[in-house]
This record gives C-alpha cells, structure tokens and sequence, in this order.
C-alpha cells in the first residue's frame, strides 16, 4: 500500500487527502499521481505570474508527457508517481491543454474543463471503469458545482475519490455555516456508496 503519509503536506490539499482515503488500495498510486500532477499545474499556471513563464513551464510538462517514463527526469517526485499510470500517462495531455488555456486563453475555463474530464475519464480507463458518463458528470459538477444534479449512478468503487470531491465541490458552493457533522456524513456517503 502506497504511504499517504509519505507525501508532503504541499503536495495535494487537504480535501485531496480526504478524497484520497476512499481510493482501493490498487488505485491509490494512480489517484494520488492525477492529484499531485495537477496541483503541480495549477502552482505553474497560479494567478500572477507571467503568461509567458506559466506556458514554459506548462510546456514542460507537456514534453514530459510525450516521453516515455524512461526518460523522466529522477529528481520530479510527481513524475515518479506518474509511472503508476502505466505508460497512459498521455491521457493528462488535455488536462495541461486546459490550465495554459485557462491562462491565456478566453474560453472562460472551458478547456479546462473539458481538459479535466479528460484527464480523470483517463484515470478511469486506467482503472478498468466503464461508467464515463457518471465519472463525466461528476467532473462537470466540480468545475460547476451550481449545477450539480444527482449523478447518474452511483460512483464506481476505483472512482470513489472523485464523488468525494464532488460532494466537497458542491458544498463549498453552498456557502453558509458549515454543518460538521451533515458535511462529515455526506462524504462518508459519498466515498462508501459513491452517491
């Protein structure tokens, strides 16, 4: 079993590690890689720095991506976890596509939407799920959480991750006073029923 424990507090937020608890023990390297990879795409592409740099840095990791693992440089931790995904790592190439857009662009953070989708619909062909349309819908709920509807079915056990950040998305969205423990039960709900 990977150790989350390993990881450095830096490396994914706090909701990630939350989300994180609920992957099976053979999904856990994959989900933890998507997660560290595209927190290191969101400190690249951070508001304020330079549209030029964000798209250097950005294209490095891009270039990392077309490679083979074999080429990776040794010293990039999130590129170690990365060997997880078992050579479909290029499925995350939208998910890089999606954060420069999102900084030079003006699609209003559409392709980075669409990237997301893309990158966690990737995770899911890598972990033998076939329930694209839930993993999709469950995407689009947390780059919208406003919109959120019931998902289709319930979240698929390798998935489980992802209905919990869906369901932290979506209540952060409400706003208000935080309820614990209602909030406590609907991502235990979500991370064992996937709903």
């Amino acid at each position: 079993m990977q150790n989350i424990d390993m990881v450095s507090d830096d490396a994914i937020a706090p909701v990630h590690r939350i989300a994180l608890a609920y992957a099976p023990k053979s999904a856990r390297a994959a989900w933890l890689a998507l997660l560290q990879f595209e927190s290191k795409l969101a400190d690249a592409a951070r508001p304020g720095r330079d549209p030029i740099m964000v798209q250097l840095r950005l294209a490095w990791w891009r270039d990392r991506l077309a490679e083979s693992p074999e080429r990776w440089p040794v010293s990039e931790p999130v590129l170690a976890r990365l060997t997880a995904w078992k050579g479909k790592h290029q499925g995350l190439l939208p998910l890089v596509d999606g954060w420069e857009a999102h900084v030079v662009g003006e699609d209003g953070g559409r392709e980075l939407a669409e990237g997301r989708i893309k990158a966690y619909a990737a995770l899911a062909d890598l972990l033998g799920v076939t329930a694209v349309d839930t993993v999709r819908a469950a995407v689009q709920h947390i780059d919208d959480p406003h919109a959120a509807t019931p998902l289709p079915s319930p979240m698929p056990k390798a998935m489980r991750p992802l209905a919990v950040l869906r369901v932290c998305a979506v209540r952060e969205a409400k706003g208000g006073q935080p309820t614990p423990f209602a909030d406590l039960a609907r991502i235990v709900r979500a991370g064992l029923l996937g709903k």
